[in-house]
């Protein structure tokens, strides 16, 4: 089915008012670089500085709202920075280290629904509490599945890939502290694939994380996934519209810059 026509002109108005607002916004910034400066130039460095900081924008909202409006637009419940309230008892807490600990040794493999049985087996009703995992930057309910979100840069460090397997872990520890019975899954999110047109292989731990069953969406699988349909092209289309439109505005703000 065709990205709703709907749906599409949400995206493109919050694309178009971010990008101006930033317009309308950016200083570059006064930091004294004098090699960069002296090798690279001024302006060139001061474009690169905007670019940067819209890279800084898109990761730290724009990816969330997109993900929002798709999945809102096919009538699924989202949100966005949602509160993931709960509490992991000791045991329970004891059991996600363990699991962590031997996926990191590579003793087990990722299954991932495993990991949430064992999880469920051990968890204690809690408080809903504030937990320091307790935000999660995406939430989308597809009838009776809870899909909690962390979305995350395009190249995560090792150190980086570890710590987001135990911020899921721990997730689902927390809503099935609430609701035992909940159809909770929890997962990674990468906006794109910079290795495009070649599959991401960015696995140095692929042991952590059971990839056969969407533990981790890359670019296409997730936008197609939280929209619930085959909408990525189109999704590029909108994207690619609106930098036509706006391209005089961000040509006259980068000749600012020389």
């Amino acid at each position: 089915m065709p990205l709703l026509s709907e749906t599409a002109k949400e995206i493109e108005e919050l694309l178009t008012t971010t990008v101006r607002e930033k317009l309308r916004t950016y200083q570059p910034e006064t930091v004294h670089m004098p090699f960069h400066h002296r090798l690279l130039g001024k302006d060139r460095y001061a474009m690169f500085s905007f670019i940067q900081s819209m890279n800084t924008t898109f990761g730290m909202s724009i990816w969330e709202q997109v993900a929002v409006i798709l999945a809102k637009g096919i009538g699924n419940h989202a949100e966005r920075q949602y509160k993931l309230l709960g509490e992991v008892d000791t045991e329970t807490e004891k059991l996600i280290g363990e699991i962590h600990y031997k996926l990191r040794k590579g003793e087990i493999a990722a299954i991932k629904n495993d990991e949430i049985e064992q999880i469920r087996a051990k968890i204690k009703k809690g408080q809903a509490n504030i937990d320091p995992d307790s935000v999660v930057d995406l939430f989308v309910k597809v009838k009776d599945s809870e899909n909690y979100f962390d979305i995350t840069s395009a190249k995560p460090n090792m150190k980086e890939f570890v710590a987001l397997k135990l911020k899921l872990l721990r997730w689902t520890a927390l809503r099935l502290s609430q609701d035992k019975n909940a159809n909770v899954f929890t997962r990674l999110a990468i906006p794109y694939n910079p290795y495009h047109p070649e599959p991401y292989e960015r696995w140095t731990l692929k042991g952590l994380y059971d990839l056969e069953n969407g533990e981790i969406l890359v670019g296409e699988e997730f936008w197609n996934f939280v929209a619930s349909d085959n909408i990525y092209e189109q999704l590029l289309d909108v994207f690619q519209k609106v930098g036509e439109e706006l391209r005089g505005e961000i040509d006259r703000k980068f000749a600012e810059f020389r």
